[in-house]
C-alpha cells in the first residue's frame, strides 16, 4: 500500500516568485494611470504626496516578460540598505557567538531563573511591553532584528522555543507599531497629511495600545506555557534541537566566563543603548545602525582576542547564513517594482476609493482598513504608504461621513498584518536571522492575526459612531 504524501508548501523563495508572476499578470490587465504629486513638508521632512482629484488614465504600459527577471534584480538595488543591514547582523552575531559571551550570559540567566522561578513569569510580559513601547513611541521595526538573535537563546534556556524568542522583540514591537499612540512614521505622517493636529486623539490610541499589547502578551504566554510542558508541540522543535542553545542548569557546565566575555556583553549593552539614543536623538536609519553593529562586532572580536582572519571567517559564515532571506527580500521588492513600472498602483488606489465611497457609512472605516491592508502587502514603509494613500483617503472620508481621525486610525491599524507578510523585508529579515521557515511562523501567527484584525475592526466602530474628532 502506497503511503499518502502529505501536502508541503514550496520553499518561501518559490512562493515569493509566484507572487511576482501573479502581479505581473495582473499588471497586463489593470489600466495604467497616475495621480499628480507635489512636495509637502511634514515634521521637517519634504515628502512627495499624491494630489486628490488629479487621477488620469495613461496609455497602457505593458511590460515584457523580461521584467519577470529584471524586477527581482532591481529588487536588490531597491532593498540594498535592508539587505546590507541583515548581512551585517548575521556577520556581527557570528563574531559575538565566537566570543562565547552570549552563550555564557544566557547560562547565567538560566541559573538565576532556576533559583528564582517566580521571576521567570515576568520575563515575557515585561520585555514585550518594553518592545511595544518602542514600536508605539518611535516606530521600532528593522531595529528588532538584532534582538531576535539574543532572545532566541534566552527563550530556549527558559524552556520555551524559537517562536517565543522571536515573538518577544518582533511581535512586541509590531503590535506597538500598529496600535501606536505616537509613532512618527504612521500616526505623525498620516495626521500631517490629513491636516489634523499632530498626535491628536492620544487618549483613545493609548487605550488601543494597551489592549493590543495585552492581547499579544496573553497569546504568547499561553503558548509558552504549553511548550514548556511539552516541547515537542513546538513548530520549531527539530530546528531548536539542532541549535543546541538550551543552557544546562549545572553551574559547572558554564561556558568560559571571564573578564573578556563580560566586557563583550558590556560592549553589546552599551551599543544597544547607543542605538536607542541615535534613533531618538539623531534620526539614525539603516546605514548608521549597520555601522554601529559592525563596530560592535569588531570591538568584541578584539576584546576576545580573536585573530583578524578568524573574525573574517566567522563574519562570512554568519553573512552566508542569511543569504536566503536577502533573496526573498529582493523578490518582495520586485512586486512593487512591477506595479510602479506598469503604472497600475495608482489605478488600484483610484478603484478602491470608488468602492469605498459606495458602501454604507458604518462600514466605510472597515473598507478603508481592508484597502490599506491590501496596499500594505505591496508597500511596507508606513511613511511611503501614508504619502500614497492619505491624501486620497482623508478628503474621501469627508465625503462619506467619517472623520479624518478615524481614517488615520484605519490606516495605522492595518499594520497588524505585517508580521505575516512574505513581502515584508522586516518580517523576512527577522525569520531569516532566526532560521524559522515562513510557513511555520505563519501557521503559528494566523490565530493571533485573526484576533488582532477583529480587534481592529471593533476598535473602529466607536470612532465612526461618535464622529471622533481631532482631540
Amino acid at each position: 500500500m502506497k503511503k499518502k504524501r502529505s501536502f508541503k508548501l514550496p520553499h518561501t523563495l518559490v512562493l515569493i516568485y509566484l507572487l511576482v508572476v501573479a502581479v505581473y499578470l495582473l499588471s497586463l490587465v489593470v489600466p495604467s494611470g497616475e495621480y499628480q504629486r507635489a512636495e509637502k513638508t511634514i515634521q521637517g521632512q519634504t515628502r512627495s504626496v499624491t494630489l486628490p482629484g488629479t487621477y488620469r488614465t495613461l496609455e497602457k504600459k505593458t511590460l515584457g516578460p523580461e521584467w519577470l527577471l529584471i524586477a527581482p534584480i532591481r529588487g536588490f538595488q531597491d532593498g540594498a540598505l535592508i539587505i546590507i543591514l541583515i548581512f551585517i547582523f548575521g556577520g556581527t552575531f557570528a563574531i559575538l557567538g565566537k566570543t562565547g559571551a552570549i552563550e555564557g550570559g544566557i547560562h547565567k540567566l538560566a541559573l538565576f531563573f532556576a533559583r528564582n522561578p517566580k521571576s521567570k513569569k515576568f520575563v515575557i510580559p515585561v520585555l514585550m511591553v518594553v518592545f511595544s513601547l518602542a514600536g508605539g513611541i518611535y516606530g521600532m521595526a528593522e531595529e528588532s532584528i538584532p534582538f531576535v538573535l539574543i532572545f532566541i537563546p534566552l527563550a530556549l534556556s527558559l524552556g520555551y522555543d524559537s517562536i517565543v524568542g522571536v515573538a518577544i522583540p518582533f511581535l512586541g514591537s509590531a503590535v506597538g507599531f500598529s496600535a501606536a499612540f505616537f509613532n512618527p512614521f504612521t500616526v505623525g505622517i498620516a495626521q500631517g497629511l490629513s491636516d489634523l493636529p499632530m498626535y491628536s486623539g492620544l487618549a483613545y490610541r493609548l487605550v488601543l495600545w494597551v489592549a493590543a499589547t495585552v492581547i499579544a502578551i496573553v497569546f504568547v504566554m499561553i503558548y509558552a506555557a504549553r511548550i514548556e510542558k511539552d516541547p515537542a508541540r513546538s513548530p520549531t522543535y527539530d530546528i531548536d534541537r539542532a541549535r543546541g542553545y538550551a543552557a544546562s542548569l549545572d553551574p559547572a557546565a558554564c561556558p568560559p566566563w571571564g573578564l573578556r566575555q563580560k566586557l563583550v556583553l558590556l560592549v553589546l549593552g552599551l551599543g544597544i543603548l547607543f542605538l536607542v539614543f541615535g534613533i531618538l536623538e539623531k534620526g539614525w536609519y539603516m546605514e548608521e545602525i549597520a555601522a554601529l553593529f559592525l563596530g560592535i562586532g569588531l570591538i568584541a572580536g578584539i576584546i576576545a582576542r580573536i585573530r583578524p582572519s578568524e573574525m573574517a571567517t566567522a563574519f562570512v559564515a554568519g553573512a552566508k547564513d542569511v543569504m536566503n532571506v536577502t533573496l526573498i527580500i529582493a523578490g518582495g521588492r520586485a512586486i512593487l517594482i512591477i506595479l510602479k513600472e506598469a503604472a497600475v498602483l495608482d489605478s488600484v488606489l483610484q478603484s478602491t476609493a470608488g468602492v469605498i465611497s459606495a458602501v454604507p457609512g458604518l462600514i466605510t472605516a472597515h473598507m478603508m482598513f481592508a484597502t490599506q491592508a491590501v496596499i500594505n502587502f505591496f508597500i511596507h514603509s508606513g511613511t511611503a504608504q501614508a504619502a500614497l494613500t492619505m491624501p486620497i483617503m482623508a478628503p474621501l472620508s469627508d465625503l462619506v461621513g467619517i472623520t479624518r481621525q478615524t481614517t488615520v486610525l484605519a490606516f495605522q491599524l492595518c499594520e497588524v498584518i505585517n508580521p505575516i507578510l512574505p513581502t515584508s523585508a522586516v518580517t523576512m529579515g527577522v525569520l531569516g536571522v532566526a532560521k524559522i521557515p515562513w510557513e511555520k511562523w505563519a501557521k503559528w501567527f494566523i490565530p493571533l492575526m485573526i484576533v488582532l484584525v477583529v480587534f481592529s475592526l471593533i476598535a473602529l466602530v466607536p470612532p465612526v459612531l461618535s464622529r471622533w474628532g481631532p482631540f
